[in-house]
């Protein structure tokens, strides 16, 4: 069964009938009569496939399932509440307050919101929402008249989003993960394995820690998903922040350039040089920097950690670049250039170590302990993992102690 967001208004009435333990306390909050509470919580439940609430004579009292709800609804509430704020910011609304706005919202409303966000375009939007352009069309523009602030604007090439949008839009996505995260935690305590992991990886966990992570999950939870999204740093940056992704894996930033991320190191190799078996550079004992300068290079774009490592430790002697330059992410391109080349890369060598396993790759006599490069885990700071979350992430910690201790 596929997770949809439920009715905003039905989460509304669980949290009132979960803080009040009674319906007919609750009805007068939410303004709906006692069987249409019933049964919006009777939808939430086939939804989850479990039951809430425990009907005492003494009141309504949250079932283990209920109180999983209730914290990951509560979160979801709080993200939109902050949202809305944000939104406001730029707004002359004094009809309703942030918390009376929330409360006015629809499902359809916010995610015809997050759809023309992301595609800038109505045709676009509502081709992946799987509704009419003119249903899409309208539940933005009511949602623009709640708020009482412009959402999107037309430009020259379709229309763009405002920060009031983009502000909602990205609380949205966050709060409707939290939903998502519940729905993953109530199923396994129904020993339902469902769900899925989406993770971000950069190239120095790809083929050492992440692979044997995923290999030894799936033992465990093999009906879990695992999704890997590989793209540059800044891009997966954004979707974590966004909760497209759980967290990233891979090389970290110093400083972190955001205050809404952690990051956990795992391990901090250095990089080394690499090049093909019987490069001139195996005879050499004593390789300066002056005689690598004269080799052409294969190196990872502008802008990387590496690729910074790279331009330091020539322009800290003094010394220009070398100029033949290919630059590429592409670690097969990168082997294949290696090979057939007298070519060298800096890398680490957890990345290639099945290439110098099998004899591929080697490494050169250069003494780079000054290069090492922090690997771990980047998490949103108030990100609430699930257990098989929680799982995956203590899989990657432990592998990550064995490479250190090997």
């Amino acid at each position: 069964m596929q997770f949809q967001i439920p009715n905003l208004r039905h989460l509304r009435v669980f949290l009132e009938v979960a803080d009040n333990k009674s319906i007919s306390k609750a009805a007068p909050r939410v303004f709906l009569s006692q069987p249409a509470i019933t049964q919006a919580l009777a939808r939430l439940e086939e939804t989850l496939e479990t039951e809430l609430f425990e009907r005492r004579a003494e009141g309504m009292y949250p079932t283990t399932a209920g109180e999983v709800w209730y914290n990951r609804v509560s979160r979801c509430m709080n993200y939109l509440l902050q949202g809305t704020r944000d939104a406001l910011r730029t707004s002359n609304n004094r009809q309703h307050s942030a918390q009376q706005l929330v409360a006015l919202f629809t499902t359809t409303q916010l995610r015809a919101l997050i759809a023309v966000t992301e595609a800038q375009n109505f045709s676009i939007a509502s081709r992946q929402v799987g509704v009419s352009q003119s249903s899409l069309h309208r539940a933005a523009r009511e949602l623009e008249q709640l708020l009482q602030v412009p959402l999107f604007e037309k430009t020259s090439t379709g229309i763009s989003s405002t920060k009031a949008a983009q502000s909602l839009a990205r609380a949205t996505k966050l709060g409707f993960s939290e939903l998502h995260q519940g729905y993953s935690e109530i199923s396994a305590l129904q020993f339902r394995d469902v769900g899925r992991i989406v993770l971000g990886s950069m190239p120095l966990a790809r083929t050492s820690i992440l692979p044997d992570a995923i290999i030894r999950f799936s033992e465990i939870h093999p009906n879990i998903r695992i999704n890997v999204v590989d793209a540059p740093y800044d891009d997966l940056l954004h979707h974590l922040r966004h909760g497209d992704l759980d967290f990233l894996i891979g090389a970290l930033r110093f400083p972190p350039p955001a205050d809404d991320i952690v990051q956990e190191e795992l391990l901090s190799p250095p990089l080394a040089v690499i090049a093909r078996p019987g490069h001139p550079l195996t005879q050499m004992s004593d390789i300066s920097l002056e005689t690598l300068a004269q080799y052409p290079w294969v190196v990872p774009r502008t802008g990387t950690p590496t690729r910074s490592s790279f331009d330091n430790l020539f322009e800290k002697a003094g010394l220009q670049l070398p100029r033949q330059l290919v630059e590429t992410s592409s670690q097969i391109l990168i082997r294949e250039l290696l090979r057939g080349s007298d070519r060298l890369t800096l890398i680490s060598t957890h990345q290639i170590e099945h290439e110098l396993d099998l004899g591929i790759l080697a490494v050169m006599p250069v003494n780079l302990e000054h290069t090492r490069r922090a690997i771990g885990i980047t998490l949103r700071r108030n990100w609430q993992a699930t257990p098989s979350q929680t799982l995956f992430l203590n899989i990657l910690r432990q592998r990550a102690e064995a490479i250190l201790d090997t």
